[in-house]
């Protein structure tokens, strides 16, 4: 059995929806005086001239006088109602508005047939059916409506994610060098166009979970301006300093961390942004890959340093800890964690004996057969800081080391 929506329309209907046709003109008229009321709710047409909203009217009401004669089908896809939509969509105005508007086109194409009917002599079933045949057409229209407003909001918004990533892209390649560029990204973003910014960089965790959940909310709860921005192989956050201690907004970023995160120094300017973001990514590349800790460049120059020439870092390593190296990997990370121990001691071997939980003979000990090993004395100014450089390098990732 044929549903309400698929049947062609009946003679009767016809007739009465042809006998409207002339009355357009009026109908457009009521409707575009019953649209407007007391209640700025429900007229929000702020944003459409007078005459694209009578155009939309009268094309709506004519669309419902061809569904009604059998001169156009399928109201659920109507192309008319979809245009409509779409373009209301574009201007802005509210779907509720635009729902209520085609509810009271209903309402006037109805009353009309109900004067035509009065007129003609049309019988009851007939205007039974003409009822049935006329809602299931507002209701047809009405879904096109929304499908399309729907659809355009949706392009809406990933035209403008599209372009506020596109946005971010340009300020990290540094097209804010370009003054205007700045100006203009700052306002799209709703940034500062001057002040001291600092970018963060995070790797994005294996199980797809954010690195920093909330992060903007959080900033933002605290009057701190940001926006977030995920790659495939980084997440990058742009924050506004505005007269803040970096350090501070940091102290509230690493609750949030989840993952290997590093951030830049501040930079002065908006224009600066590119050095931020490779000084956030080289900050990120010291962190080891286990690591779950958000660090600051500020905090890991030592091991920049390192990151940034890996074929010297290994020639370090090599030609300073070559031998200890070598060694099976019980005795090579004994003694490697007890000059480590020793150095960060300021090379004091009571200190590192109680740090390892040993005898201060034991460190001696294992002094001297690092001393041995590699053939040099292990005291000196050079020698502390050409030590510290090799260790500090065997904790980087294996990339460097």
């Amino acid at each position: 059995m044929a549903t309400p929506r698929s049947a062609p329309p009946t003679p009767g209907i016809q007739r009465l929806a042809e006998r409207c046709r002339a009355e357009t003109p009026v109908l457009t008229r009521r409707l575009m005086a019953a649209v407007f009321t007391d209640n700025p709710e429900w007229n929000d047409y702020t944003s459409v001239p007078r005459a694209d909203l009578r155009d939309g009217c009268r094309r709506y009401l004519t669309r419902i006088l061809d569904l009604l004669t059998g001169t156009a089908a399928d109201p659920d896809h109507d192309d008319v109602a979809a245009a409509i939509g779409r373009r209301r969509a574009e201007q802005g105005v509210p779907l509720e508005a635009m729902l209520r508007t085609f509810r009271l086109g209903g309402r006037i194409i109805w009353e009309a047939l109900l004067d035509n009917a009065e007129h003609t002599g049309t019988r009851p079933q007939e205007i039974r059916d003409v009822g049935t045949a006329m809602w299931t057409v507002i209701d047809g229209l009405s879904s096109a409506l929304s499908t399309s407003y729907r659809n355009t909001q949706l392009e809406q918004v990933r035209r403008d994610e599209r372009r506020r990533h596109a946005l971010i892209e340009d300020l990290l390649a540094g097209r804010a060098h370009d003054a205007t560029f700045a100006a203009q990204a700052a306002r799209e973003l709703d940034l500062p166009a001057h002040g001291a910014y600092l970018v963060v960089a995070a790797e994005p965790r294996t199980d797809g979970a954010p690195v920093l959940p909330g992060a903007e909310t959080v900033l933002a709860a605290l009057g701190i301006r940001s926006v977030w921005h995920s790659r495939v192989d980084t997440a990058i956050g742009i924050v506004a300093l505005e007269h803040r201690d970096a350090g501070a907004v940091l102290h509230r970023l690493r609750p949030l961390n989840r993952g290997r995160t590093g951030c830049s120094p501040a930079v002065a300017q908006l224009a600066q942004l590119d050095s931020a973001h490779e000084l956030a990514l080289i900050a990120l590349e010291t962190l080891p890959h286990n690591a779950i800790e958000l660090i600051s460049l500020d905090e890991r120059y030592p091991e920049a340093l390192l990151v940034r020439s890996p074929d010297l870092t290994r020639l370090l390593t090599a030609h300073l800890l070559g031998p200890v190296l070598e060694l099976p990997a019980k005795e090579r990370d004994v003694l490697l964690d007890t000059l480590a121990a020793w150095l960060a001691e300021n090379c004091s071997a009571a200190h590192a004996a109680a740090r390892l939980h040993c005898h201060r003979n034991t460190v001696l000990n294992r002094l001297q057969r690092i001393t041995h090993l590699l053939g040099r004395p292990l005291d000196g100014q050079r020698a502390y800081l050409e030590l510290t450089l090799a260790l500090t390098a065997l904790r980087l990732p294996e990339t460097t080391a």
